[in-house]
């Protein structure tokens, strides 16, 4: 019992002693380095295709110590892994430094990795050659991505629709696919992905597609950043050996499109609009060929355009001649997916009422587009018509009564009797009381149509708005780093905000503005955003111009008036 007391006794302060220096020597970084190597899981590799390059350092380094963006000109490169790892075999520790980055290529052709230095130590410069898919080895890819474009040339504005398909032969279990990128461009999924089978060298493969609506805001060459998709697929040769299969993760990215965007023609006046058709349409309720002096009719005018967002539609000029009252709803603008394309529509509905009977001629109205099928400028027009306005039967007629054969006074004809006017003055009495209650029945049926209007505002408001809301800290922030897309976009959501414009461009809100150093930086702005050349804009002078014709309005109380439902007689 003493002999294995003073065992312990002796032992225990050993093995605490060698546990303490263990973790000392583990817990200390080691900056020597004196192998460095790297390698490729895979070489040729198809366009297309993700290949793994591997950089190994036999000691524990920081995971800066290597700038993997040297790659950036031939290969796109993900954010590398770094694994630091310590061994320790009969007391001797061995440290190494693990960086592992995926990469995609951007073209075909050779390529050299250049060769990696830590505290002068190099690693082999590798060499890998990239094949474009025509010519590939003929094995069965298990995924890779295709992608094309409905146009390569388009003018500014225009939209074009980009398609992306994953090929897979094998089980996907989980997967995510970026969208597609370009610089000052809006970019949508139009419509559901759809999946299909199709045959390619022999080879059934399954397939996803989806489809993007790509609209670029200003003139230029670009090229799109393809999509990249990232997931899980079976192993093949694990699947063979044993049930449980195990996973693998795979990148695979699209290849990259060129695309040239034209400038709006110095010859185009007005708001531009580019379309693959554009159409106007009237309708009448009720519908009838003669209208009848102040009963109100609706008019609905109904502007769709194809290839085109809802956002794009321009405001209509709906001039009526002297002698009408028009009472405008607020546009209803709408956008849907028609066979793969996207359809914008406008409605506007319109209450007229004929002050007096005659007449008119109603102007025609017209909307000036760029065809994108054609390459032209085209003009869609909504006829002009002529309306009669009958009199109303209600009120007195004004015309003289016809004359009878004149007669002959004669001694004995009965003198004329005093005329009274009691039956006049009560006539005007129940004519001027039914126009009285007309006139509230119309102001109570305004009022509650407004009521309504509010009460969807809210119900609309309270489901979740996720679109984009005007932010004055947005804005500024937009015009302190001279970003034009998101200054344009705030000042449209401003204008909706404010009740200026509900919708429409920025040519459109310039119309909508008093004259001054505000109209002239928005319309500075958009001829930044839309014209052949650069326009030295600064967002500054947008902000400051913007304050001040804040704080002039603020001065100015404003009020809506309901007009009168006649004009006043003279």
């Amino acid at each position: 019992m003493v002999i294995r007391s003073l065992l312990w006794s002796w032992a225990l302060p050993a093995v605490l002693l060698s546990l303490v220096l263990l973790s000392t020597l583990l817990s200390m970084p080691a900056y020597a380095v004196s192998e460095l190597t790297a390698r490729v899981d895979k070489n040729p590799v198809m366009l297309g295709e993700s290949v793994l390059l591997e950089v190994t350092a036999d000691s524990r380094v920081p995971a800066t110590s290597i700038n993997f963006r040297v790659l950036d000109n031939n290969f796109t490169v993900m954010a590398p892994s770094v694994n630091q790892s310590t061994r320790v075999i009969n007391g001797d520790a061995s440290h190494s430094t693990i960086w592992t980055v995926t990469m995609l290529p951007k073209t075909s052709g050779t390529f050299t990795i250049p060769a990696f230095t830590i505290d002068n130590v190099s690693s082999n410069p590798l060499t890998i050659e990239v094949v474009p898919v025509q010519q590939g080895s003929g094995q069965l890819r298990d995924v890779f991505l295709q992608s094309k474009l409905s146009s390569n040339t388009l003018m500014v504005q225009q939209m074009v629709y980009y398609e992306v398909t994953i090929f897979f032969s094998g089980d996907i279990q989980r997967g995510s696919l970026t969208e597609p990128q370009l610089d000052d461009a809006l970019i949508q999924q139009v419509g559901q992905d759809k999946e299909g089978t199709e045959l390619i060298d022999g080879e059934r493969y399954r397939s996803i597609t989806r489809r993007y609506a790509i609209t670029p805001q200003r003139s230029g060459e670009f090229t799109i950043t393809p999509p990249t998709f990232t997931g899980d697929v079976i192993d093949r040769e694990s699947a063979r050996q044993s049930y449980f299969a195990r996973s693998r993760t795979i990148v695979r990215e699209a290849e990259a499109l060129p695309i040239t965007v034209q400038p709006q023609p110095a010859s185009y006046n007005g708001d531009w609009l580019v379309a693959g058709l554009v159409t106007l349409n009237e309708e009448w309720q009720p519908e009838q060929t003669q209208l009848v002096q102040g009963q109100p009719v609706t008019r609905i005018i109904t502007l769709s355009a194809v290839d085109v967002a809802a956002n794009q539609l321009p405001e209509l000029n709906l001039n009526l001649p002297e002698g009408f009252r028009v009472y405008q709803e607020q546009p209803q603008v709408k956008g849907a997916e028609r066979a793969g394309r996207l359809v914008a529509q406008k409605v506007i509905t319109s209450a007229i009422i004929a002050n007096s009977p005659g007449e008119y001629e109603l102007p025609e109205v017209k909307v000036s587009w760029w065809n994108s099928q054609t390459d032209q400028l085209e003009q869609t027009v909504l006829p002009g018509r002529t309306v009669q306005v009958e009199a109303d039967p209600t009120q007195p007629d004004a015309t003289p009564p016809a004359q009878g054969p004149t007669l002959t006074p004669s001694a004995s004809a009965t003198p004329p009797q005093a005329v009274s006017n009691w039956r006049w003055n009560y006539t005007s009495s129940l004519l001027l009381t039914c126009w009285l209650l007309t006139l509230l029945l119309f102001i109570y049926q305004r009022v509650l149509w407004q009521k309504h209007r509010a009460y969807q505002a809210q119900a609309a408001a309270s489901a979740g708005n996720t679109g984009p809301r005007y932010d004055s800290k947005a804005l500024r922030t937009a015009c302190k780093e001279n970003n034009k897309g998101a200054a344009k976009q705030q000042l449209l959501l401003w204008a909706r905000h404010q009740n200026i414009l509900a919708t429409g461009s920025l040519s459109a809100l310039g119309e909508h503005i008093r004259p001054g150093m505000f109209k002239e930086q928005v319309e500075q702005l958009n001829a930044a955003l839309y014209g052949d050349s650069a326009v030295n804009w600064h967002g500054e002078l947008l902000w400051q111009a913007w304050s001040d014709y804040q704080h002039d309005e603020a001065k100015t109380a404003t009020k809506t008036l309901l007009p009168p439902l006649y004009p006043e007689q003279k």
